[in-house]
């Protein structure tokens, strides 16, 4: 079996379609516990990855929309 990529070398886009992976064996509920256990722990890794990079991308998109002298253009963006 081939060693999984580091989680930080991940985009945003690899890293959620690892995750859905995960998700999807873990519901199959075909793995056997070890490796359900193993998989559990890299898919809370990627998640917290996953939240970290949407984090980064809407502090950009906040000063991205600010205007001259600090003051907001635009309502700051929500992603929750």
């Amino acid at each position: 079996m081939s060693e999984a990529p580091d989680i930080q070398t991940l985009s945003f886009e690899q890293a959620l379609a690892e995750l859905e992976q995960i998700v999807a064996r873990l519901e199959s509920g075909q793995a056997p516990l070890e490796d359900s256990i193993r998989l559990y722990e890299r898919g809370a890794a990627l998640k917290t990855h996953c939240e970290t990079r949407l984090e980064a991308a809407r502090l950009r998109v906040e000063k991205i929309v600010q205007g001259a002298g600090g003051a907001p253009a635009v309502e700051p963006a929500e992603f929750n």
